[in-house]
């Protein structure tokens, strides 16, 4: 869970690296069905990654300071 700035800035640049990894895939990979199985782990984690971002958003900070 993202309970920071630091950390969601963290987590976005995770999200945009596992998304040029995607990219790069879809550039190299000349085979759809390995290209398949090769982005859904990243595709899988990024979605993962969204949601807590998503989650932070939508907490005001104090809420966030109750939870701690």
């Amino acid at each position: 869970m993202i309970t920071t700035e630091q950390e969601l800035k963290t987590t976005c640049e995770r999200i945009e690296w596992f998304r040029q990894q995607v990219v790069h895939l879809r550039r190299t990979e000349p085979n759809p069905v390995n290209y398949h199985a090769a982005a859904s782990g990243f595709l899988a984690e990024i979605d993962r990654m969204q949601l807590e971002v998503r989650e932070y958003l939508s907490t005001h900070p104090t809420e966030l300071a109750g939870a701690a």
